[in-house]
């Protein structure tokens, strides 16, 4: 039997029960089961090399909601794999003169090692890699499907070409005009690309946002915006050369009073055309053209234009004339590429007409206002009323929308233009000129042109024996890869050398872990008894572009006859950031935690650098990131901790959505329960030694106080995590805890056979509460409980509603008229069993010291005196 005051070792004790649950395949999930299913799936991480203290938070979460739904007597599928393409191992091989793929699959396992140590309930048996071969085979497949059914296609596309990697860089990896890894210029090329045809469902992707009500709100607004539907007016300007007028989209047809002048995109038809024979246009164009064409670089870079020289008719006030530009800030993707200015009512407009000194006149103005054209720019929102200046269409005072809406009307009953609805969704760019991702399986011939390569020739492999001694795709100077004959004729040929993007492949891993070994992209049955996900689990940060994404991907394989669903996950939580102080030296240099002594407390906190003794500036609290150098490393957490502490201070900190702080203080008050529990189950063995094996007829006071708390506590840690709200089920063990604690404080040597009961019965229930949470702890108690079983099988202990009902009083308890303590007690409990619970509290033993009791005086609900 274990003494009050040893200490749980749990380091020690974790690599015992993570061996039992990987023995008995514990967390298997079962290919057919009569038990309903739940699927519950973290995002997938990148292989990086070493966990942090991020996915500590994000898989313990959902570990939580794994283990809690087993024992509600779900078959759970809780998956792993490995998001593993991708330019990091590129980096890496270049950098350590190695393959991407030792350093892919050493760094996976290393962490697989380290997320096992975090006694998560994963099925390990599914796991794979996106750079598995067997995984990108039906990757391949899938996009030959694509290709077949018109979702896949090529065409030629401007891009951002980095001239030393060789390789083409999305907007996001464009900073400053330079490419994120060379530093390099950034050029614009027109390359010939391969896209998916995510356009086509663009009002099904936006329309279905509204039934997804287990999203969070900002996350369907933030897709909704991306989408961006929008109805319009595709107006043709005519030129007042007689040249073929220029076609121009708009969202605000009812400002086109306020227009001053038309600017097309660089890249517009007619800008090339014009640029053949004008140097000063050319080098403007080579310059717009190298620009970072990100909204967000857009918004801050100088407005920059080139008078064309043409010009075009007002399409209303036919007696005015609008002159042409080409403007820095106009995509060619998005409308037609030309837009007409309106500088009293768009910031960015007179922003431009001010730098070339053109005309600002409003179109509206607020009720109360007096025309001002000299206005800073007024952009009411559409909802907000306003009042039209000479409206052509008749327009008075309306809001912006329904100004909006009567003037597209009002043009084409004028025959002035056509009504379009519009999206800011452009279709998907998967190429990439790397080596590290998916061969796009497709051979180019002189002959046949772009032919699928066949089916059963898949996968198409990357080779093994390349270089990174140069610069650019290795695929490409790979002559036995890249020289094949053509599936279709047999002449010579050429594979593709661009790899898909990798949010292709993390676009139905999800799907795949249904079936991870079946000999085609799914198993219908498996995937129709899985999908969709019950619950997804990861960062903000991929709230647009991997959801957007895997939603198409679903779509797309559904028309391909894979799938049977259109939406991959039914409830969707997006957790929030880990912080840590941060820490830098008089010189500016970012120092880690561990090289940091801190000393004082509140405002008086000051900190030292350990190796120089110099004092340290304390700063201010942000995302943990290897930049500022204030990451923890969990191995190191949990090598001395364990990892329930780690767990239990993520779930316990602060809400899931919120960023949660680490500190060394929280930590250590998350160990120290740990211990406390250790010791309360020490404290108890003697009580529970005791304790019947069938449930007394009549339980008494105190055994009942214990057996509601039980009952509640279970209903609302139940309640807490079908919720997620983590940190609320973790103040309800608290709370019980300390119920049991005090209760327990109060046995004797000998108990009642109804407290006795009581406790084993309440302790019993709190393991199983406590097991999502604190796993390993949990299994320690249930086996120092008696059990021979395992916890994590155990069923969730049921609750009866009768006990649920709040029926404790609090009453004053007194000795000798002077009050020492207070008595929880069932509302209708009798005089007798009052005077009984009296005499068993702590205060009143004390109070006491050993002196007979005359009588005891009980004002039935109110108040107890004892006299001595």
């Amino acid at each position: 039997m274990s003494t009050a005051t040893e200490r749980y070792n749990g380091p020690d004790r974790e690599k015992h029960w993570q061996s039992v649950w990987a023995d008995a395949r514990t967390f298997e999930a079962e290919t057919v089961s009569d038990r309903p299913k739940y699927y519950v799936l973290e995002m997938f991480p990148y292989p990086s090399g070493r966990i942090h203290m991020g996915h500590v938070r994000n898989y313990a979460m959902g570990d939580v909601v794994a283990r809690y739904k087993r024992a509600t007597g779900h078959n759970v599928l809780h998956p792993m794999g490995w998001d593993a393409f991708g330019m990091p191992a590129e980096n890496a091989a270049m950098e350590r003169k190695t393959h991407p793929g030792t350093w892919t699959y050493e760094n996976i396992a290393v962490m697989r090692d380290q997320l096992k140590s975090m006694g998560l309930s994963l099925d390990w048996s599914r796991e794979f890699a996106t750079c598995d071969p067997e995984y990108y085979a039906q990757q391949q497949r899938l996009f030959l499907d694509f290709l077949d059914a018109g979702l896949a296609y090529r065409r030629n596309a401007m891009v951002n070409w980095d001239p030393v990697d060789q390789t083409v860089l999305a907007n996001e990896q464009v900073i400053d005009g330079r490419g994120w890894r060379s530093g390099a210029e950034v050029e614009k090329r027109e390359l010939t690309q391969w896209f998916f045809k995510i356009s086509d469902m663009a009002d099904d992707l936006l329309a279905a946002l509204d039934g997804l009500d287990k999203w969070p709100e900002k996350v369907r607004l933030m897709q909704a915006n991306w989408i961006g539907k929008s109805r319009g007016l595709n107006i043709p300007f005519e030129r007042t050369d007689g040249e073929a007028p220029l076609h121009c989209y708009t969202t605000r047809p009812d400002t086109m009073r306020g227009a001053s002048f038309l600017a097309i995109s660089p890249d517009h038809p007619l800008a090339r055309e014009l640029e053949s024979d004008n140097d000063a246009l050319a080098a403007f164009l080579a310059e717009c053209r190298a620009m970072d064409t990100t909204e967000a670089a857009l918004e801050k870079a100088e407005k920059r234009g080139f008078d064309t020289g043409i010009e075009v008719h007002h399409p209303v006030a036919k007696d005015r004339t609008l002159p042409v530009w080409i403007g820095n800030f106009v995509l060619m993707d998005y409308g037609t590429g030309a837009v007409f200015g309106c500088p009293a009512h768009d910031q960015r407009d007179l922003d431009f007409a001010r730098k070339y000194d053109l005309e600002v006149t409003n179109a509206f103005r607020l009720p109360g206002s007096e025309v001002d054209v000299d206005a800073e720019a007024l952009v009411p929102a559409k909802t907000e009323p306003v009042i039209y200046v000479d409206h052509f269409a008749g327009v008075s005072e309306a809001t912006g929308q329904e100004a909006i809406d009567r003037t597209i009307d009002w043009f084409e009953d004028q025959g002035l233009g056509t009504s379009q609805t519009q999206y800011r969704l452009r279709d998907w760019g998967i190429s990439r000129q790397r080596y590290w991702g998916c061969p796009i399986p497709v051979v180019h011939c002189e002959i046949c042109g772009v032919v699928p390569e066949k089916r059963e020739n898949l996968p198409v492999r990357l080779p093994d024996d390349v270089s990174f001694d140069q610069p650019g795709n290795p695929l490409d100077r790979h002559p036995t890869w890249r020289d094949v004959p053509c599936p279709n004729c047999g002449r010579p040929a050429k594979r593709e050398t661009d790899t898909m993007d990798t949010f292709v492949d993390s676009s139905w891993y999800f799907a795949r872990f249904t079936a991870p070994e079946a000999e085609t992209p799914t198993e219908p049955a498996a995937a129709d008894h899985w999908l969709a996900v019950d619950q997804y689990i990861g960062g903000i940060e991929h709230a647009i572009l991997h959801l957007l994404y895997a939603r198409f991907f679903t779509r797309a394989m559904q028309k391909t006859g894979h799938l049977d669903l259109a939406e991959p996950f039914n409830a969707l939580f997006t957790q929030g950031m880990v912080n840590h102080e941060t820490y830098r030296t008089a010189d500016g240099r970012w120092l880690a935690p561990s090289e940091v002594r801190l000393d004082g407390e509140g405002d008086a906190r000051t900190a030292v650098e350990l190796a120089s003794g110099d004092p340290a500036t304390i700063g201010s609290i942000e995302k943990m990131s290897k930049s500022k150098r204030n990451t923890i490393d969990p191995s190191e957490i949990m090598e001395h901790y364990g990892a329930d502490v780690a767990r239990w201070f993520m779930l316990s900190d602060s809400p899931p959505e919120r960023d949660v702080q680490w500190t060394e203080a929280g930590v250590e008050g998350a160990w120290r329960f740990q211990q406390r529990i250790w010791r309360l189950f020490a404290m108890a063995e003697p009580v529970i030694e005791a304790a019947p094996d069938q449930r007394p007829a009549r339980l008494g006071p105190i055994a009942t106080a214990i057996e509601q708390a039980a009952h509640r506590t279970g209903a609302s840690v139940a309640e807490a995590v079908e919720t997620l709200r983590f940190n609320r089920a973790v103040a309800s063990i608290y709370e019980f805890a300390n119920v049991l604690a005090g209760h327990l404080k109060g046995a004797n040597a000998a108990p009642e056979e109804d407290l006795a009961w009581a406790v084993r019965d309440g302790l019993t229930r709190f393991t199983q509460l406590l097991a999502p949470m604190m796993p390993h702890l949990a299994e320690e108690l249930w086996a120092r409980l008696g059990y021979n079983t395992l916890v994590a099988e155990a069923a969730w202990p049921a609750v009866e509603p009768g006990l649920l009902v709040d029926d404790l009083i609090t009453i004053a308890v007194q000795v000798n008229g002077k009050r020492r303590d207070e008595l929880q007690i069932s509302r209708d409990a009798d005089k007798q069993a009052v005077e009984a619970a009296a005499l068993e509290l702590d205060g009143i033993r004390r109070a006491l010291e050993g002196r007979d009791v005359k009588k005891v005086i009980v004002v039935p609900q109110r108040i107890v005196n004892v006299v001595a």
